[in-house]
This record gives C-alpha cells, sequence and structure tokens, in this order.
C-alpha cells in the first residue's frame, strides 16, 4: 500500500497535527527544535513498527495538560486513536484482491484508513461492494435455468445466503439446484468465515500494510556488541542500537553458525564478507573521506556466573580503518555524522531487498553531517530509498531541504497549547524561525542559480554593475563592442568582500574580477594567484584602462557627463572648477561636498532612471573608454 496521508491527535505536544498530505517518495517535515516533528514520527512509527516494541501509552504520551481534564469528563483515553493513516493500494495488490473477490470489490482502493488506539486496537475502514462481490461468486457456477436470475437481484452477502438456503429448501429432489446453492455456500464460508466481506478483505489485504521503520540518533550502533544476545532476545526486549547491530550480523548472511564458529579462519572470511559489503556501500555515498574501510572483528572470553558456570560470550568490534591516515580507530571515536550514516546503512540493509511494504522515518537524519555529506544523504535517498519505500524525514537544516522539490516539504509548528503542533504545507507561516531553513535553502540556490553562472564577473558594488550593463547593451545596440552576453556580473558588495568571494568559489567556477586601482595594490587577490585559485590576466583593474594609478568606474565617464547626472541625482551644481585635482572623480566630488564618501549608488540611480536623454549625450571618450574595458573583459573568456 501506498502512504497517502497521516494525522495525528492527543499525542505528547500534538493536539490535532490536521490531515497532513504525504509525498510518493519524499515527505520533509521542517520545524525548529520541539516542534512537534519527532513526535509526528514517533506515532506514525507506532501504527504498525517494523521492528522493536514501540508502543502507545497514555501516561507516558497522552498530552499531559489534557490528560486530567478528558479522565475527569469520563473520556476512555485508551480508546482514543492518537494515529490515522489513509493508505491507497497499489495496481497489483488491487489485482490480486479483485481476482479473489471480484472485480470492484473494493469501493475505495484509494482510501483504506487505519488507526491504531492507546490501547493497541487497530480500526480500519474500508469500502466494499457486496454486489461486486456476489456477481463474483456466483459468475462460474453452471446454474439450471432460472435460478441465476434470482440471485443476480440480491445486493448483499447475508441476501445470498438466505436465497441459497431458500433455494435448497425448494429444490425438493433438484439434486441439481441443490448442488449449485451448496457450492455457493462453501465459497461464501471459503472467501469470508463467519464475518463480514469488508473483515474479509482486510484479512487478505492486511500483509500489504506498510510497516514503518523509525531511526534516529539514538539508532547509532554500539561499538561493543554481545552476539548471542543480539541474535536470540525476542526484537521487543533490544533497545534500538542493539537492533541496528542486529541488522548489521545479518548482513551478507552473516548468521549465528559462521559467527560464533570456533574456526578462526571461517569466522574471518565471513566478517570480510560483512566488512566488503558494508564498506562499498558506505564509500558510494560517503564522500569526504574515501579512503575508510570497516574492520569487524569478534572477541571470544569466557565468563562465570554466580553458580561457577562457564560460558564462552562473543562480542563483534567495530573498528574503522583510515588509510589516509594509517591507523584504526574504534567506531565510537569517529565523527557522529559518519557514526550515523554507517548506522542508517546497516539497519536499512535488513529490509533493502525485501518486497514487503515499509515506510522508512528518519528523524533528523544527516545532522552530524557537513553540508556536501548532507546533499550526498539526499542523494542516497532519492538513488537507493525512493525507488521501493516512501520516506518521510524531519530537519532543521537548510542544506536537508531541495529547492527544486519544495512540494515535498511540510512546515511543522508549536502555537502553544490550546493548538499544539500543527503540520501544514503552507509556507505562510508566521513564525520565522520556522520558515529559516526554506529560506536558506532559497537563499543558497539563488546564489547557485540566479547570479552565479558559467562565465562570471566579479564587480564591487551595484552601481558598478548599473553602468557596465547599460553602457555594453548601448554599445552593442551602435555596432560596437559590448559585454560579451556570456558574462553574469555579479556585484559582491564591496572592495573588501571580493577576495572573500573569489576564495570561496574561484575554485568552482569561471571567474574575471574588475576592481578599482592597480593591480598589484590588491595584496589578497594576488596572494590567490600565487595560489593557483585565480589567474593573473583574469584579474582588470580600472586604472589599467585608464592607464593611470588610480581608478573607478566613475572614471571611466567624461568628468562632464559624470557630473551631468551627479548634480541633479543630489540638487547640486557642481563645475569642473568645482572638483579639481588628479585623484579619482569620486574623492574629488565628496571633497567639494564637503564630506569623506557619499553615496555612489545615487547617480547610478539617477542613469539608469533617466538613460534614454543621457546616453546620446555621452562624449565619445566616455564610450571609447567603457568599449576598451568591454574588450580587455572579453579577452579574458576562456578560448
Amino acid at each position: 500500500m501506498k502512504l497517502e496521508s497521516a494525522r495525528v491527535r492527543l499525542f505528547r505536544n500534538i493536539v490535532d497535527s490536521g490531515e497532513v498530505a504525504i509525498e510518493g517518495d519524499v515527505t520533509c517535515l521542517v520545524g525548529k527544535n520541539e516542534s512537534g516533528k519527532t513526535a509526528f514520527l514517533h506515532a506514525l512509527q507506532r501504527l504498525n513498527p517494523a521492528r522493536g516494541g514501540a508502543k502507545f501509552s497514555v501516561p507516558d504520551q497522552y498530552p499531559a495538560w489534557l490528560e486530567k481534564r478528558d479522565r475527569l469528563r469520563g473520556g476512555k483515553l485508551e480508546e482514543v486513536s492518537p494515529v490515522s493513516a489513509s493508505f491507497s493500494l497499489r495496481p497489483a495488490e488491487l489485482k490480486t484482491l479483485e481476482a479473489r473477490f471480484g472485480k470492484g470489490c473494493i469501493s475505495s482502493p484509494s482510501q483504506i484508513v487505519v488507526s491504531r488506539t492507546y490501547g493497541g486496537h487497530l480500526n480500519v475502514q474500508l469500502g466494499v461492494s457486496e454486489e461486486a462481490y456476489i456477481g463474483h461468486a456466483i459468475a462460474k457456477a453452471d446454474w439450471p435455468r432460472g435460478t441465476k436470475t434470482g440471485a443476480n437481484k440480491v445486493k448483499s452477502v447475508e441476501g445470498l445466503r438466505e436465497y441459497l438456503d431458500t433455494l435448497k429448501a425448494v429444490a425438493g429432489e433438484d439434486a441439481e439446484r441443490g448442488a449449485v446453492a451448496d457450492a455457493i455456500l462453501k465459497t461464501l464460508s471459503s472467501d469470508l468465515g463467519s464475518g463480514t466481506l469488508a473483515q474479509a478483505v482486510w484479512a487478505a489485504a492486511e500483509e500489504y500494510l506498510p510497516k514503518f521503520l523509525y531511526f534516529s540518533e539514538y539508532s547509532r550502533l554500539p561499538y561493543s556488541v554481545d552476539i548471542n544476545r543480539v541474535l536470540t532476545v525476542a526484537p521487543e526486549k533490544l533497545d534500538e542500537p542493539e537492533l541496528t547491530a542486529r541488522s548489521l550480523l545479518r548482513l551478507a548472511a552473516a548468521e549465528d553458525a559462521y559467527l560464533k564458529n570456533p574456526d578462526y579462519e571461517r569466522r574471518k572470511r565471513e566478517l570480510e564478507n560483512v566488512a566488503n559489503a558494508i564498506t562499498a556501500d558506505v564509500l558510494k555515498y560517503w564522500t569526504q573521506n574515501p579512503d575508510l574501510r570497516v574492520q569487524p572483528d569478534i572477541t571470544q572470553r569466557t565468563v562465570s556466573d554466580q553458580q561457577g558456570h562457564h560460558a564462552v560470550l562473543h562480542e563483534l568490534k567495530i573498528r574503522i580503518w583510515d588509510h589516509r591516515h594509517l591507523l584504526s580507530l574504534p567506531f565510537s571515536e569517529h565523527s557522529t555524522g559518519f557514526q550515523w550514516f554507517f548506522s542508517f546503512l546497516a539497519a536499512f540493509s535488513e529490509y533493502e531487498f525485501r518486497d514487503d511494504s515499509l515506510v522508512i522515518l528518519l528523524d533528523e537524519p544527516a545532522l552530524g553531517l557537513h553540508a556536501r555529506a548532507q546533499a550526498d544523504f539526499l542523494r542516497f535517498i532519492d538513488e537507493r530509498l525512493t525507488p521501493k519505500r516512501q520516506v518521510l524525514y524531519t530537519t532543521h537544516s537548510p542544506f536537508m531541504v531541495q529547492p527544486g522539490a519544495l512540494e515535498r516539504v511540510r512546515l511543522v509548528e508549536d502555537k502553544g497549547q490550546e493548538l499544539g503542533s500543527v503540520v501544514s504545507a503552507d509556507v505562510s507561516s508566521s513564525d520565522p524561525d520556522t520558515l529559516f531553513p526554506l529560506q536558506g535553502a532559497l537563499g543558497y540556490d539563488l546564489v547557485q542559480h540566479l547570479f552565479i553562472a558559467p562565465h562570471n564577473l566579479v564587480v564591487e558594488g551595484t552601481s558598478d554593475f548599473a553602468y557596465l550593463t547599460t553602457l555594453s547593451a548601448y554599445l552593442r545596440d551602435n555596432g560596437r563592442a559590448g559585454l560579451d552576453e556570456r558574462w553574469s556580473i555579479v556585484p559582491v558588495g564591496g572592495v573588501d568582500l571580493v577576495p572573500t568571494f573569489v576564495a570561496l568559489l574561484g575554485n568552482h567556477l569561471d571567474l574575471t574580477v574588475l576592481v578599482d586601482g592597480k593591480k598589484g595594490g590588491h595584496q589578497r587577490l594576488n596572494r590567490m594567484v600565487d595560489a593557483g585559485i585565480l589567474a593573473s590576466k583574469r584579474i582588470l583593474t580600472i586604472g589599467e584602462v585608464l592607464q593611470a594609478k588610480e581608478g573607478d568606474v566613475e572614471d571611466l565617464f567624461a568628468e562632464s557627463d559624470y557630473l551631468a547626472f551627479l548634480n541633479p541625482a543630489f540638487a547640486l551644481a557642481l563645475t569642473s572648477a568645482d572638483v579639481r585635482g588628479t585623484d579619482p572623480i569620486v574623492r574629488r566630488v565628496a571633497r567639494a561636498m564637503g564630506v569623506d564618501r557619499y553615496d555612489h549608488g545615487k547617480p547610478a540611480d539617477y542613469f539608469l532612471r533617466n538613460r534614454d536623454q543621457i546616453l546620446p549625450a555621452l562624449a565619445p571618450e566616455t564610450l571609447d573608454r567603457f568599449e576598451s574595458l568591454f574588450e580587455k573583459v572579453n579577452a579574458t573568456l576562456p578560448s
């Protein structure tokens, strides 16, 4: 069955989550700490747990502030259903059931609602068509003339039984009629027993109900595992780490007879099989350090009890060999991210090749992983889990939210005692903390895809962006050289931020940097050239174009041109006599205005708004300088 939606009520801090639509592949629950994400998964797990003894408990899980009140009101809390879920039958499952009970026997194959009470009782709402079943049950019988017409008029199974009993009674010596009636009654008894059609259909369909595999930080493997206990004790008596260890021991046919074999060579061979299998899995999706290898080992020691009886204790020890540093460490001394990733692979290995339905619930997966490793884990989910399983996971990390798949996101927000925790696909949440992971994911994606292109021209600020884009378009429209259309201009917010931007992205992008002054005056950029992060020819300065010691982008304009749009921008009337000097014009203007620095963006804004009047009046030397700059920039493009 496929999980379509789920609803949690009166469970921990959830009063009513609302009906939560579940995606067919991945559903991501986003919310801040203590918002109710874990509670939602815990409730869902207990609907039909895959492992362990996860059960509901009124004293432990019913909302504490409501329990006493609801008991005093006479509520039977054990009968409350804290979780319900809607399922749909998959085509192959429906086909199998219809082959047994008749085509159309299930009137709502996409709306099977299953819930479980605090007392552990499973309730099922399943729509069936008794008419469809009756048609199926009587279709193959060889009815005597005139008898099948009466059966076709029957609308219920109980009515069919009564009709058949009547047919037998009036048949008398007509053995043929009696035999047909007996055959159909036998079919009804075989299909339905003493129950209803809905009960019989559910008894056949229940095997398709998915189990829920929950995995969290507390499910991580321990370093040392008591093999005998893990393989022999009932699963409901094992804790989460022991259940994960049991999955690991079953990997690669690592059975009791192999692992406890007194023959060292036989035992070692089986351990190597386990190591090879899980190392291959780990390294396929763990790109942080490809030089790791799993090294499980088994120790055997004799222990005595108080009565003096001796027994051999078999313990599995898990070590990780790091070929990069030529040492091995106990599993528990590796990073928490690696421990989590390795442990989940071990837990999932027990279920990966089964055909039974399974929904995987991951509570804050990959929380200890680096951002790139979180991307690896998302790739693991899409490639290994979703082809056969549905996945629900919780997170508050922006890197675990996929901007290209926001339809997967459900926001979880605790709205206080009265409303409790609610789950919604509506991103108009009023809580900025809840929205932050989505905003972070979108912001990172925007930087990567909107502003960052295959070929990037890094400039200091938005005024540079305004002048360069406008003049480039104007020159091209007039048959002169402008910026190559492959360029994406990236303003980084100031000269001090240029080296940081290049350091962060220079190794991964095609960058040319345009800065003020002379190349030799930017020591941090020069160090990047020495480090191989940036090619020397890809650092351009305005000073080179002007053949001057210093120069800003504003100096590409003829002095009269710049003053022509600076003056109206600030309501000034500066003339060339007011801005005398040989230093950059922005400094000369600042002196004339009597300030240390003025807003360079204000003239640029006026220039943009009035470009239709300003551009045709620009001096030839202005156009020549910008054209020269664009030619130098274009020359840095890879051939």
